[in-house]
Formats: C-alpha cells, sequence, structure tokens
C-alpha cells in the first residue's frame, strides 16, 4: 500500500455510516498517483438518501463500508465531516466525472459506461465527444432494469474487462450500482465508480442544480421542483431521518464522555 494511501482515504462516522475524508482535488490526485490501486474495487458517490440507506440496512451498510473510498456527495455529508477533518469537502459524480476526464487527455485513460438506457448513452456519447474529444470511450452497455442472471452477469463483465477500460462508471442509481459494483467488483478490472444520475446530467438530459443550489445544501429542493410526485416522499421521509439519526448520534457520543 502506498504510504499516504490509507490516511488519505481515511473515514468519518457520519450517522454510523463511515464516510471517505476527502474533497475533490484530493482525490482526483490520488487517482493519478496512484490508480493501480483503486483497480478491481469500486468507489460508492454517497449522500444523505444512501446514508440513511446504509443505517437502516445492515447489508447496504457493509456494501458502504467495503468500497475502497465512499465520497461525500451530499453537502450535509461534507458539512458534518469538516468538524472533524477541515479540508472535507463535496465530491459530487457528474463534477468527479468531469475532472477525471479532463485528466484523461493526459493520463490516456479510458472509460466504459454501463447503466441507463440506450437513448441517455447514445446523447452522453455525442456530448462527451464534443466536450473532450480526446476522451477514450471503451464501450457504453443500457441496464436491463431489472436482476441479472449468472449468464447476463457474466457477459457485463466480459464486456467490461475486454474493452481494456482503466475506469467503468456504473449509473443504476442507489442503492443497485452499490450492490452491483459489491457483487462484481473483484472479478471486474477497472475501478467501479457508482454515479447514479450522473449520465443524465452530463448527456443534458436532467438539468443540474445551480451551483449557488449546492453550495446552500438546497441541490434536494431543485430536484424536487423538477419532480415533485416521484421524490417529495423520499426526500420528506429521508430528510427527517438523517436528522433524526444525526441528532441520536450526537447524543450517544455525549453519553459515552
Amino acid at each position: 500500500m502506498p504510504v499516504d494511501m490509507e490516511k488519505s482515504l481515511r473515514r468519518v462516522d457520519i450517522i454510523g455510516v463511515p464516510i471517505t475524508a476527502t474533497n475533490m482535488d484530493d482525490f482526483v490526485a490520488l487517482l493519478k498517483g496512484g490508480l493501480g490501486y483503486f483497480k478491481g474495487n469500486y468507489v460508492c458517490v454517497s449522500n444523505v438518501h444512501t446514508c440513511v440507506m446504509a443505517h437502516d440496512d445492515p447489508d447496504y451498510w457493509l456494501v458502504q463500508t467495503e468500497s475502497i473510498a465512499s465520497l461525500p456527495d451530499g453537502k450535509p455529508l461534507s458539512v458534518i465531516g469538516k468538524r472533524r477533518f477541515p479540508s472535507m469537502d463535496r465530491v459530487t459524480g457528474p463534477d468527479l466525472m468531469r475532472e477525471v476526464f479532463k485528466l484523461s487527455k493526459e493520463m490516456g485513460w479510458s472509460h466504459y459506461f454501463y447503466g441507463t438506457d440506450q437513448r441517455c448513452l447514445d446523447e452522453l456519447k455525442v456530448t462527451l465527444s464534443k466536450q473532450y474529444p480526446w476522451l477514450k470511450i471503451a464501450g457504453m452497455e443500457p441496464s436491463l432494469f431489472r436482476p441479472l442472471s449468472a449468464d447476463e452477469e457474466d457477459s457485463v463483465i466480459d464486456s467490461i474487462n475486454d474493452s481494456g477500460a482503466d475506469f467503468a462508471w456504473i449509473a443504476l442509481g442507489a442503492p443497485r450500482q452499490e450492490v452491483f459494483c459489491h457483487k462484481l467488483h473483484e472479478r471486474i478490472r477497472p475501478v467501479m465508480i457508482g454515479v447514479g444520475g450522473a449520465f443524465n446530467v452530463l448527456a443534458g438530459i436532467v438539468p443540474e442544480a445551480p451551483r449557488w443550489m449546492q453550495n446552500l445544501s438546497l441541490e434536494w429542493l431543485y430536484r424536487l421542483m423538477q419532480e415533485p410526485r416521484r421524490l417529495f416522499k423520499r426526500y420528506l421521509v429521508t430528510n427527517t431521518k438523517f436528522l433524526v439519526y444525526q441528532f441520536a448520534h450526537i447524543e450517544r457520543k455525549k453519553g459515552k464522555r
């Protein structure tokens, strides 16, 4: 293990879920300096929703914990983490992809995209070809939106490995994408990174929240305004649970002093 890798990937406890205490610049620097360390493993891009799911589901908690990194996508995660690690900051899925794509010109990295549907992948390919003309797209494959058979899993694994990609971007939505990565990571050679709806954002299909709303932890509100029927119950329940769990977590820590 590189001397500083373990320290660089240290974690902070957020409602009982270990989240990597990093920021965009530091994490991208780790990828640049030691991508081989990450290959054959997977990265979670974590937020309030995934933390609450991990808190409530021991199996999913294990999926988050056994990743090589669980990045603080959600602003509340980095705000809480800063109390212990001041340099901790957001690492969102779309922004991470952009940074890695820019660096790929220098590093020669290639990329495999798995998930969403064919329409999204077609539009993503067009957008990436315009914005990052140097980008090596090793392959693209849509999701089947259902559990895969053993033969189908083998086919996906072979497609990703045979492509020679350095990164496999997985967009199946949480918790499915993290479970997928956890189950298959020892058989897949590139580093897998679960990025949820990032394909749709980068393809221009789904609008991205303005930066000022992201900085004020209001990205959830922007998304709620876009899809109120689908997201109202999720945000009402998830955000409330997160606040309750965080308060209880603080009180437990006080009680141990």
